[in-house]
């Protein structure tokens, strides 16, 4: 990993400005942004300070009754292995769990609810989605100078491009189908092919649309374009988040039992290399990470 550079901002800022355009008059017109969550977004503004208020976030947890349900069962379940008497408020459940923690967890479950998933092209795409953005915090625990919560953020908001498409674009289901068995040219290819535009643009636009963090945006618009990895106009924590979203990706298929896959095979040296990790390292983060898919 690298320092910033005083062209650091200068690639975000040219993803920003494609995007905005593209909605405007390119191929991003069609499709169909579903409005940012009005509770995230306020759970965004809560956590924005250097000394976020614990009462302020449990309030916004409690103005949703199933979300305040989901805390108070992590935090009452085997995971946290409570003892003593359960939690049976929101605070209380907060305080079992941990202040970041509970907010990745309201964070995934407002975007699951914003976006939903009903297609069988997608089976599991949240609950992967998850399993993603829990791999990414775990590492950034063990890889100092990434932040836990943007790495979460970047797991869980990965592929939110896909369904988004799904929703918006004719034909895009067979397109799912299509791409996922071609051998001969990448994923976002058949779609750019099929549809002038693939799942990093729409899940950059995402991050545009809602206003998070504009790292996030141009890490999710870059994750495929590995050959970038370490060019100087980009956000060395733009890279920081591709690489270890690399390094995630594969320990999730390692855990599941699948084969690596073609972006691993031909990129994980670049990002291992950009992270200054050896197979060691990767072993500690391995253990770690299946530490916490076990535990889940």
């Amino acid at each position: 990993m690298q320092t910033a550079s005083p062209a650091t901002n200068a690639k975000t800022q040219q993803i920003r400005d494609d995007l905005d355009q593209s909605r405007r008059r390119g191929a991003l017109q069609q499709i169909q942004i579903p409005p940012c969550p009005e509770l995230l977004a306020q759970l965004q503004q809560a956590m924005s300070t250097d000394e976020p208020d614990l009462n302020l976030v449990a309030r916004i947890a409690s103005s949703d009754v199933a979300m305040a349900a989901t805390l108070l069962r992590i935090a009452n379940g085997p995971l946290f292995k409570p003892v003593g008497l359960p939690c049976t408020t929101v605070g209380q459940a907060m305080t079992r769990i941990g202040l970041r923690e509970s907010v990745a967890v309201m964070t995934g479950f407002l975007v699951q609810h914003a976006i939903p998933v009903n297609s069988p092209q997608l089976a599991r795409f949240w609950e992967r989605s998850a399993k993603r953005a829990v791999a990414m915090a775990t590492i950034a625990r063990e890889l100092p100078g990434l932040s836990p919560d943007l790495a979460h953020s970047f797991g869980l908001f990965l592929h939110v491009g896909v369904p988004v498409l799904l929703q918006s674009v004719r034909g895009y289901a067979a397109t799912i189908v299509e791409a996922g068995a071609r051998i001969d040219r990448p994923y976002i290819a058949t779609e750019n092919a099929n549809h002038r535009t693939d799942h990093a643009v729409v899940g950059a636009l995402v991050i545009r649309v809602w206003n998070l963090p504009p790292p996030l945006m141009a890490a999710i618009r870059l994750h495929h374009d590995y050959t970038a990895l370490g060019h100087a106009d980009i956000d060395p924590e733009v890279h920081t988040l591709i690489a270890t979203g690399l390094i995630a990706e594969h320990l999730m298929r390692r855990h599941e039992g699948l084969p690596e896959d073609a972006d691993w095979a031909g990129h994980h040296a670049a990002a291992m290399a950009w992270l200054h990790i050896g197979w060691e390292e990767l072993g500690q983060w391995e253990e770690a990470v299946n530490a916490q898919f076990d535990a889940a």
